[in-house]
């Protein structure tokens, strides 16, 4: 099954570097690779500079998502959990809410623009994870903690929904371009500040793979073998908060990859135990990612299809299977 992750995440690659609003040969973009000379200049600074980092920021991103979504369903022991229902992606979209409709920070030159929006993204994914962690040490049960988190989603969501009622039309036509998703538009610096401040935490998340499995048992059982629950939980919430932050600070709020992936995971590896189960959700979240995003491109029409409109379409029927089987995968037994 690794082996068909690897395939579909390969070929969705190639789909991407060989695919787009300008027809460049397969000669073209593989001389744009290794350096050797290209027939027109065009063609490398659209391989290198625009092909390349999408394809970055997909696999990337992908797997940060998938990898946040499986921490959250064994934290809270529930297959629908996922990154997007704590709130911290409405919270990050607030943050760049703020920068763009209320303090006009899409105005400014391309990288004072850019690290707006960043720092907004950050900012408010970091006050949604604050109230989160200070709640988990006062809530013991996980699934209030999840309704802590769907109420502060809620929040940011008023609060987002208010600064568009008062912004400029301007404003609220760039807010609402950044809301639909893009793994596109990157260049290849930023694709590689990405990759360097998301994958490490994705590493490290493999620290977690003992008490993550302790938990799949229940809690008590968990604490009976010496797991701190409280201390396991801050550490699950710092980890998929900060992964669904960046990934929502660099290509906007991204649903559905957070939820599903982790159930493509468990039903192709036939396995809960995360020492295969982590690395197979990282893997399997940069291919639908790469897929997602070949998709948007060859069927943009000149452009790119918003990543929003895809994910759903994959994601909805994948839901629904989880639902009607729950019982019969038995996930958390």
């Amino acid at each position: 099954m690794t082996g068909i992750l690897i395939i579909v995440a390969v070929s969705a690659a190639l789909g991407c570097l060989l695919t787009g609003s300008v027809d460049i040969p397969a000669s073209g973009v593989w001389d744009s690779l290794t350096g050797n000379e290209v027939a027109k200049e065009s063609w490398r600074v659209i391989v290198t500079e625009t092909r390349v980092p999408m394809v970055v920021t997909s696999a990337v991103a992908g797997a940060a998502l998938a990898v946040a979504g499986l921490l959250l369903q064994t934290c809270f022991n529930n297959p629908l959990a996922g990154p997007s229902i704590l709130g911290i992606s409405t919270g990050a979209s607030l943050g760049v809410a703020v920068m763009i409709l209320a303090l006009g920070g899409i105005m400014a030159e391309e990288w004072g623009q850019y690290l707006n929006i960043l720092a907004g993204a950050l900012a408010g994914a970091c006050a949604v994870m604050v109230v989160l962690l200070v709640m988990s040490r006062m809530v013991r049960s996980a699934t209030m903690l999840l309704i802590v988190g769907i109420l502060v989603g809620y929040f940011a969501s008023s609060a987002i929904a208010l600064l568009n009622y008062y912004s400029s039309q301007e404003g609220v036509y760039s807010y609402a371009i950044w809301g639909l998703g893009s793994f596109a538009g990157g260049s290849l610096a930023r694709s590689g500040i990405f990759a360097a401040v998301t994958l490490p935490i994705i590493v490290l998340s493999m620290l977690l793979i003992k008490p993550l499995n302790a938990m799949l048992l229940g809690e008590r059982y968990a604490e009976s073998m010496g797991v701190a629950i409280q201390r396991t939980r801050l550490w699950l919430l710092l980890s998929s908060g900060t992964l669904t932050a960046f990934v929502t600070a660099f290509c906007g709020p991204i649903g559905f990859l957070g939820l599903i992936v982790p159930h493509i995971a468990r039903i192709m590896m036939r396995t809960s135990h995360h020492a295969v189960l982590l690395p197979a959700t990282a893997l399997a979240g940069a291919a639908t990612a790469l897929l997602c995003a070949f998709i948007a491109v060859a069927f943009g029409e000149g452009g790119s299809i918003p990543i929003n409109a895809i994910t759903p379409i994959i994601g909805v029927p994948i839901v629904l299977y989880v639902i009607l089987n729950r019982k019969k995968l038995m996930y958390f037994d």
